[in-house]
């Protein structure tokens, strides 16, 4: 019988993300602590349809808004990693990135009762050290990695990539890779950002997004009998109030097509049941 999950996905950066790139003034700042305001809306728009998510909460937004993360664990949710600062582990050493894993992880578990389970790197980028650090420290999966875009698969250990010779994979290790994108990711399509090199035009229609992210799962269920769909957002993002509306058709759609919504963990352990218990799903096409 066919099986078509999602995952909606949370990263609570708050004001995390603006600190770890030297935005400290006033008004980016301001941007970030909407972000409280857009996870009350969410924890609303969830609990009145009943359905349960995964948050990757910053240690940094742990300890700085103690009360909202608290209220996302008393609404039933996962709490996932998201480093202790919003600092992508390939900009810090092996101790540094260590260092906070630990940190953030002894946060999440007085806040939710236990360790987490998943992690999200901050920006989506990886240390060589990451998937190693990871295993040691107990995670059952990672969600940082564009290798799929519907099925888990098991993240490698020790690439090596230089430009002039072939690629030689490393051997796959038991950490689940949960696969993102940044098409279903609401910060490139929302977000303006302008800094003195760069600018993030962002400011999309909500309805494009929406017709977007729907026909990603469109797709999965006409190629699929099994997949996930994996949808990134932000409170201080997709909190806004035209955001809001589009968050909450796209959920009625997609429950209206008999999408499963499951957190991250769920999702990672029903594909392990399904890989070890000899009926993977396949890496493409369907499964018959």
């Amino acid at each position: 019988m066919p099986r078509h999950i999602v995952c909606l996905t949370f990263d609570f950066d708050a004001i995390s993300g603006f600190i770890a790139r030297g935005m400290t003034t006033p008004t980016p700042i301001s941007r970030g602590e909407f972000g409280v305001v857009g996870a009350e809306r969410i924890l609303m728009l969830l609990g009145r349809h009943g359905i349960p998510a995964t948050w990757f909460i910053p240690g940094h937004t742990l300890e700085t808004y103690p009360e909202p993360c608290r209220k996302v664990v008393e609404a039933g949710h996962e709490i996932g990693h998201h480093g202790w600062t919003h600092v992508p582990p390939a900009n810090l050493s092996r101790e540094q990135e260590e260092a906070g894993l630990i940190r953030a992880n002894e946060q999440i578990r007085r806040l939710a009762g236990r360790a987490a389970r998943g992690y999200r790197s901050p920006s989506w980028d990886l240390s060589p050290h990451t998937v190693e650090l990871l295993l040691k420290h107990g995670f059952l999966y990672d969600s940082s990695m564009m290798g799929h875009d519907y099925l888990p698969y098991r993240a490698r250990q020790g690439d090596v990539v230089e430009l002039e010779k072939p690629a030689v994979f490393g051997p796959e290790t038991r950490l689940v890779e949960m696969p993102i994108s940044w098409t279903l990711d609401d910060y490139p399509h929302f977000e303006f950002v302008r800094t003195g090199t760069a600018i993030l035009g962002g400011l999309k229609p909500a309805s494009g997004v929406l017709e977007n992210w729907y026909d990603d799962f469109d797709y999965m269920t006409r190629i699929m009998d099994w997949g996930i769909v994996t949808y990134t957002c932000h409170p201080f993002v997709i909190g806004r109030g035209h955001r809001m509306l589009m968050l909450e058709r796209l959920i009625e759609k997609l429950r209206a097509r008999g999408a499963v919504f499951l957190t991250m963990e769920e999702a990672a352990r029903e594909w392990l049941r399904r890989a070890e218990g000899g009926n993977p799903p396949p890496a493409s096409g369907r499964d018959d």
